[in-house]
């Protein structure tokens, strides 16, 4: 089996972990090819939303592939290569300028869970459960995954999650902001379905434009910079806003043209 597939259902795309039978876990192949993949969902016109999950619905993933650390970390120099691909598979995932979903079934640990929080959103199945674990390897958490975390769950709530290496139930992820939803096991499916549809039916444009204005906020930018400038007064003139304000008069849904 192809450890990762990407697979298309009309406007959804589903990024799926596909190794089963290791628990989903995340080898260094499949790190180097998730930028390429980010990238197809990226050009693909028709698609609207990115959906990444594990095979099956016990297990996200258990994280890095252990069985492969003898090798990816034999020299500084492989450790270094290793470290870059997956910096760039979960960077990848942060800067596409569609919507990603993470929908999390069982444990979701260690590179698995930096793939989750590099996704916008967290559906959780309320059997899901977190952790980082570094600590229980007797390795350093890099500076951009931290910094991902306490942006999420702020600096003390990082500080215990990495102190501990504890694994965290999806109701506990919920209070500390890793998770964004958090439904029974035999839900998740439908409420990830009905959450995209949902993103699908609002305005692309919108959609990309505050995605675009929010991540730069949350990377420190004070003012708007002159792409998101233009992007704000294009709105006023675009095909969009003119359906959207005709379709609100007319009392009738909206059918949203940009792509």
């Amino acid at each position: 089996m192809e450890p990762i597939l990407l697979t298309t259902t009309g406007s959804v795309a589903t990024l799926t972990l596909n190794r089963p039978d290791k628990a989903n876990a995340l080898s260094l192949d499949m790190w180097r090819a998730i930028p390429d993949l980010v990238q197809t969902v990226t050009g693909d016109q028709d698609v609207k939303v990115l959906v990444v999950r594990g095979a099956g619905d016990r297990v996200f993933s258990a994280g890095a592939d252990i069985q492969e650390f003898k090798e990816v970390f034999a020299t500084p120099e492989s450790a270094a290569a290793y470290n870059t691909a997956v910096r760039a598979g979960q960077q990848a995932l942060a800067d596409c300028p569609k919507p990603v979903l993470a929908m999390v079934y069982g444990p979701c640990v260690g590179g698995g869970c930096g793939v989750a929080l590099s996704c916008d959103l967290r559906f959780a199945a309320d059997t899901a459960r977190f952790g980082i674990t570094p600590a229980k390897l007797g390795l350093a958490y890099s500076f951009a995954d931290t910094r991902q975390l306490v942006d999420i769950v702020g600096p003390a709530r990082a500080k215990d999650i990495l102190f501990s290496g504890r694994l965290v139930a999806a109701t506990e992820a919920m209070t500390l902001g890793l998770v964004d939803r958090v439904v029974p096991t035999a839900q998740l499916a439908d409420a990830v379905t009905a959450y995209t549809d949902q993103l699908c039916s609002v305005s692309q444009y919108s959609l990309r434009t505050a995605k675009a204005t929010i991540n730069a906020i949350a990377r420190g930018a004070d003012v708007a910079t002159p792409d998101l400038v233009e992007q704000f007064e294009a709105s006023f003139q675009g095909q969009d806003f003119r359906e959207g304000y005709r379709a609100f008069l007319d009392k009738r849904p909206p059918s949203f043209s940009f792509r």
